[in-house]
């Protein structure tokens, strides 16, 4: 049954696949696939924790595979998955525009579904306003094209998501488990809240329905609320515009009047950390705060060359030998000078009890206002680790049209614990449950306020 039903979708995407271009010559395919294995090697700061004769053996094999793929697409997401191998945020292969506009993730035509992870499971959390009583929010997706979801999820998506982190790795992985190409169909298991069994066969495609239950929540770039007399929530969503500052700083009056902060980056994405930085200073008393410290590869062709015959107890007390000897390892790194920041100029402050609400999506520029905030007394974490991922990522092209990225820069806490790859711990861990979510609570705000609360 399983080997006729694989028949079955096979045939049914035949006609989709000659449907994709096939624009790129086998000779260009290898080029793409090879400038990306040689600018990993030459510039990636994490080649350290790679398999390095697995990541040499999976660039061989595939250069006989790129070859063989029907069509651009194909192409493409071999080299996403070539790219997850080194499991990290800040580097990936991207779709080009003309094959990007045609993948579509919540478009089934007169359906249209968003799936989060709740719980570990892939859970209907939204869906087009016409459909919300055939399919009620909190439907699971049990199986997909005959297969149980996590077989699906680990043979299917997992292995395509470029992340730093288990968590996001499967955070992205249920989100993006129905991604496809126009066209794309998918059998669907499910069950619902009322523990009925529903199948249903869903193919990509636009869908005009613009109404989604339940509704968008509309977010501001700062969102401003009194909790009650003494506590004032504030949300920072992005340091991606410098009228982050502006729209905060404006909101210093108000928070002065408060006894209790509490300031939101669960939707803070990240974007320039010097943004980060420029808004943390208002909320400390320090007259000097630490930032990340940060590394990148050192790479010097002479020193490599001298470290093929190095060895490693030629390495004591002779620097020269020492960076030969990584150097030919590629682990010689350049340390960039480290300097505290100083805040040596008179401006408004607001230094009281303050919890930092953080979750999975707190990421990149936003961890380093968590490295900011680190050493600062007054200040309690409250919820699920961060992203887990920053850096400086190198941009280039592959094939001319297309655009992939690689991280260059390590960065760590002043004292050189790692957060890239495990992400920023919570002093106090709170998770959401699928009870909180149909019961629209949030358990980490609420926990916020308790914990302010009872702080004296």
């Amino acid at each position: 049954m399983k080997k006729l039903l694989l028949l079955v979708l096979i045939l049914c995407a035949l006609p989709l696949f000659s449907q994709i271009p096939n624009t790129i010559s086998k000779e260009e395919k290898v080029f793409g696939l090879s400038k990306f294995w040689q600018e990993v090697n030459y510039n990636f700061v994490y080649l350290n924790k790679v398999d390095r004769n697995k990541w040499d053996s999976m660039y061989k094999q595939l250069i006989s595979e790129v070859q063989e793929t029907k069509n651009d697409y194909e192409y493409y997401r071999l080299l996403q998955k070539f790219c997850a191998f080194l499991k990290d945020g800040h580097t990936n292969v991207n779709f080009p525009k003309e094959i990007q506009d045609n993948i579509l993730n919540t478009y089934f035509g007169e359906y249209r579904l968003f799936l989060s992870n709740i719980e570990g499971k892939a859970i209907l959390t939204r869906v087009n306003a016409s459909k919300k009583e055939e399919l009620p929010i909190g439907t699971e997706i049990i199986k997909v094209n005959g297969l149980p979801t996590r077989e699906y999820l680990e043979q299917n998506v997992i292995p395509y998501i470029s992340s730093s982190t288990d968590f996001i790795r499967e955070d992205w992985g249920i989100q993006k488990m129905l991604q496809g190409y126009v066209g794309t169909s998918y059998e669907l298991e499910m069950q619902l809240p009322n523990g009925n069994i529903k199948t249903l066969k869903l193919t990509h495609s636009k869908t005009e329905e613009k109404e989604v239950f339940p509704p968008d929540e509309k977010s501001e770039l700062l969102d401003f609320k009194w909790i009650n007399k003494d506590i004032v929530y504030i949300s920072l969503n992005s340091f991606q515009e410098w009228e982050i500052v502006n729209l905060f700083t404006d909101k210093l009056p108000e928070l002065k009047k408060a006894k209790k902060l509490i300031i939101d980056l669960r939707k803070n994405g990240g974007g320039d950390s010097n943004i980060a930085r420029e808004t943390i200073k208002y909320l400390t008393k320090d007259t000097i705060i630490y930032g990340s410290k940060t590394q990148s590869r050192l790479h010097i062709p002479t020193y490599k060359a001298w470290g093929k015959w190095a060895k490693e107890t030629d390495t004591l007390n002779n620097p020269r030998s020492k960076q030969s000897y990584l150097s030919f390892r590629d682990e010689y790194y350049y340390d960039f000078p480290y300097s505290p920041y100083p805040l040596n100029f008179e401006f408004e402050r607001v230094v009281i009890p303050t919890v930092l609400l953080i979750g999975h999506n707190t990421a990149s520029a936003a961890e380093d206002f968590l490295i900011y905030a680190d050493n600062q007394k007054h200040m309690t974490k409250i919820g699920e680790p961060t992203f887990g991922s920053t850096g400086q990522p190198m941009y280039f092209e592959l094939l001319g049209n297309d655009m992939a990225r690689i991280c260059t820069k390590k960065d760590m806490y002043p004292d050189g614990k790692e957060f890239v790859g495990y992400g920023i711990q919570p002093n106090i861990e709170v998770k959401k449950t699928l009870t909180d979510y149909l019961e629209n609570k949030d358990p980490v705000l609420a926990k916020a306020v308790e914990f302010l609360t009872e702080r004296k």
